[in-house]
């Protein structure tokens, strides 16, 4: 026991949704060995030809695994095949790939039933276990039970795959702003200040708040001052004051900000150089309202961008209400409904609300679309709207933000304590994904909207359910 935890020989045995989550998970796994149970392939086999997203991730799994055994002997398959460097990885040395008959081995060794799938991988892994008492023999699963009864089954090594996940905890995710404790200028003393047209930029020193990053926005404890970054070197950050009470006095479409978080907002939105925002927030905190009121805004009264085009993904909570009749609009119609809603919100004043709302819809070319055909289009000077953007993966929306060409605009709002994938936590979700991976961006913003607007009794939920 004593001699097996201190192993550095390591062999990874991994599950179908490790390689469905990530087809070239294989990879990552440095110089150790990587065990492919025959059950895995199998189950990759079935799910390939299903008419699902997760069916392209089988088969780009398949083909890469070919590419590595394509010359293997049989033989050699058992020894291990040495994998193709990874250029993420750390270590300069390759591990090896390795197929399993796990249809070989008896069901007793685990003491599961085997008329399971997961339940044959466990009793590989466990098997491999008693085989390698020299390397440290890991099973690699994404779901959660399986973990569970593998190690009630006798494996002491189960992992969850990380190897994609940016941050371990969604409390660590950035917000798109930052609180200076007291008032902000008692702490910076002397600066540079230059001034550009209608705007003021102050150069203060990089030590009052080490971990910044471009468009991240800075409030302090006087309610007075709010600043945006413009850039950042070793020594100096350039801000471009703001002051709260201009972001409180933005405004879109009728809208002005119910609290600082929304004027942030509004801010990052109404700034066509920011070709990217991020809103993240509960429900009920204006994300949807925002986006659209300032597309409204940018495309009917500034004439900036020709049109407003809205997706989302189509995950379904509840059952399946059938197929549904019409274009692809009448199609995604129900899916967005929450567009709808929101249009008849912004003119709710009016003498005939929907018939203000279906003028707006035709003037400003609201156009419904869904992401499952947005795959090789090029979408030209528009604002686009991604609502709902939680339940979708981080190649999912790298396959929308591809598509947004020259004078586009791309904003994503999402929930992330309102997932509803399968195969999707807040740590995983695209939205996280792409909320650190762009926070360095000089060309997008990123702001979580603190605080339900919506109602007394929505906030109260919010907090309390």
């Amino acid at each position: 026991m004593e001699k097996a935890s201190n192993l550095e020989s390591k062999m990874y045995v991994l599950d179908t949704n490790v390689l469905l989550h990530e087809p070239l998970a294989y990879l990552s796994f440095q110089e150790h060995n990587v065990v492919i149970p025959m059950t895995v392939l199998e189950e990759l086999d079935h799910i390939k030809d299903r008419k699902h997203d997760v069916s392209r991730d089988a088969r780009v799994a398949i083909r890469g695994l070919d590419e590595v055994l394509k010359n293997a002997t049989p033989e050699q398959m058992l020894q291990g095949v040495a994998l193709p460097s990874n250029k993420k990885a750390k270590s300069s040395s390759a591990g090896t790939l390795i197929i399993v008959n796990d249809h070989l081995f008896a069901d007793s060794i685990s003491g599961l039933p085997g008329n399971e799938n997961d339940h044959r991988i466990i009793n590989c892994a466990v098997y491999l276990q008693k085989q390698h008492s020299d390397s440290k023999v890991i099973l690699v699963t994404k779901d959660i039970n399986m973990r569970l009864k593998a190690k009630g089954a006798g494996l002491k090594y189960v992992e969850d795959y990380r190897t994609d996940q940016l941050i371990d905890d969604i409390n660590l995710l950035t917000s798109g702003y930052k609180k200076v404790e007291g008032d902000f200028w008692e702490h910076v003393g002397q600066c540079n200040t230059e001034q550009h047209g209608r705007d003021t930029f102050h150069h203060v020193p990089k030590n009052l708040i080490p971990d910044v990053f471009c468009n991240e926005y800075l409030l302090d404890e006087s309610n007075h001052f709010a600043a945006r970054v413009k850039s950042f070197d070793d020594k100096h950050i350039t801000i471009k004051d703001i002051s709260v009470e201009r972001l409180m006095h933005h405004h879109a479409w009728g809208v002005k900000p119910k609290n600082i978080y929304q004027g942030m907002a509004l801010d990052a939105l109404l700034d066509t150089s920011i070709e990217l925002v991020i809103l993240t927030g509960p429900a009920g905190c204006g994300k949807t309202l925002l986006a659209l009121a300032c597309a409204l805004e940018l495309v009917i009264e500034k004439g900036i961008y020709d049109k407003v085009l809205v997706t989302r993904n189509t995950p379904e909570i509840a059952e399946s209400i059938g197929f549904l009749p019409g274009t692809e609009e009448e199609k995604m119609a129900p899916w967005l409904a929450a567009i709808t809603d929101t249009l008849e919100v912004l003119h709710k004043g009016d003498e005939n609300p929907i018939s203000s709302r279906n003028y707006i819809m035709e003037k400003a070319n609201v156009q419904f679309k869904s992401v499952n055909f947005m795959r090789g289009r090029s979408i030209q000077n528009a604002v686009v709207i991604l609502d709902e953007s939680q339940n979708l993966t981080a190649s999912q929306l790298k396959t929308i933000i591809t598509r947004c060409g020259e004078g586009t605009k791309l904003i994503c709002t999402g929930n992330l304590a309102q997932i509803d994938s399968n195969y999707l936590t807040p740590v995983t979700s695209g939205l996280t994904y792409i909320v650190e991976r762009f926070k360095n961006f000089e060309g997008s913003a990123t702001i979580n909207l603190n605080g339900v607007v919506r109602s007394r009794l929505a906030s109260f939920a919010e907090e309390n359910l």
